[in-house]
């Protein structure tokens, strides 16, 4: 008995931290990645396709110490997305800058056609925050993830609330296959969508799944476009702690994070900022601790979830790519009732 004990104390203290996991595939990336360029920005990446990453949610809360992640920034973000927001006045109110390019993008156009008057970001971003009317006119981004989330629009003219729904499907019927949630909705994507209707950004992380093994909830993510330097290590925190908020709702144990990554890319302008993270050892993971007045979905507030016990390296900066997306000018290209569609490549 006490050899096994021994033997399995020596296989947890020499186990590999799973961070590496997140930097072995940014090696990956380097070493196997192929040369793309972004259609709109015409910026060059270096992608793999098809990877997949995962955390024991039991052992730590995997939010990434090889450089300081803002969490204030992530835990309100989840909030924004699980309430079934839809207009970032509520993030920037609460200093979180991640979503300011997209409404001022959409801004910047309108300006550039004399629709609207001409501002900087800054004054964009201030006149968000100090005028409702203009947050409410310029701040709006529908279709994104807090509305596909909460209120998919329905052919019938219903809003269905998929995330109450999981919730019920786990509580309910914990052996079942279904407790599904998908943000990718043809409807509002790319040519499939009617003139002027489709996402000018069209969303990254598409689908997750719930499953219940024994009395543990685990959730794997498909992320089909993953910016592995910015993008990917705010999601892996997200969906962890999205998962243990569920998990804490729903009455089960903490199981797995999985995350399932399609299109994995560094962007050339995050290349000498991977590498430097790339010299630095993880640290032990933090833990995040959850308030016992989570009693379910209506009643959840950010306030209640705590980080603790959080060391990181220092923090590495780069540029957020504006990239991808869908203009009106690529639907030429899409024509339903031809047999094969051919795009021209530049």
């Amino acid at each position: 008995m006490k050899k096994n004990i021994k033997k399995n104390q020596k296989k947890t203290k020499n186990e590999k931290h799973p961070e590496y996991q997140y930097l072995d595939l940014l090696q990956d990336i380097i070493d196997n990645g192929v040369k793309k360029h972004d259609h709109n920005t015409g910026i060059t990446l270096t992608s793999v396709f098809g990877r997949q990453m995962r955390f024991d949610l039991s052992k730590g809360f995997p939010l990434l110490t090889t450089k300081k992640i803002p969490w204030n920034s992530i835990m309100h973000e989840l909030y924004w997305f699980m309430s079934g927001q839809t207009n970032i006045k509520y993030l920037v109110d609460h200093g979180v800058p991640i979503w300011n390019d997209y409404p001022y993008k959409i801004y910047k156009a309108k300006a550039e056609k004399g629709v609207s008057p001409a501002l900087s970001k800054e004054e964009f971003i201030g006149k968000i925050k100090s005028d409702d009317k203009f947050a409410k006119a310029h701040g709006e981004l529908p279709r994104i993830y807090g509305e596909q989330w909460r209120a998919w629009p329905g052919a019938d003219g219903r809003k269905i609330d998929q995330l109450k729904w999981v919730i019920d499907t786990l509580k309910n019927f914990p052996e079942r296959k279904h407790a599904i949630l998908s943000a990718w909705n043809p409807q509002f994507l790319y040519a499939m969508a009617k003139p002027g209707e489709a996402l000018s950004f069209p969303l990254c992380h598409i689908l997750f799944h719930f499953n219940v093994s024994g009395d543990k909830l685990s959730c794997l993510l498909y992320q089909r476009s993953c910016d592995m330097f910015l993008g990917v290590p705010f999601n892996i925190a997200s969906y962890a702690a999205l998962t243990m908020v569920i998990a804490k709702i729903t009455g089960y144990k903490l199981g797995e994070f999985v995350h399932t990554l399609g299109d994995a890319h560094i962007y050339k302008d995050h290349m000498e900022q991977v590498k430097e993270q790339l010299k630095r050892k993880p640290k032990p993971f933090s833990k995040l601790v959850l308030s016992s007045e989570i009693k379910d979905l209506e009643s959840f507030r950010p306030e209640m979830v705590t980080l603790k016990d959080y060391d990181s390296h220092p923090r590495l900066m780069a540029e957020m790519t504006v990239a991808g997306g869908f203009n009106e000018k690529d639907r030429k290209a899409f024509d339903p009732k031809k047999k094969v569609v051919r795009l021209k490549r530049k």
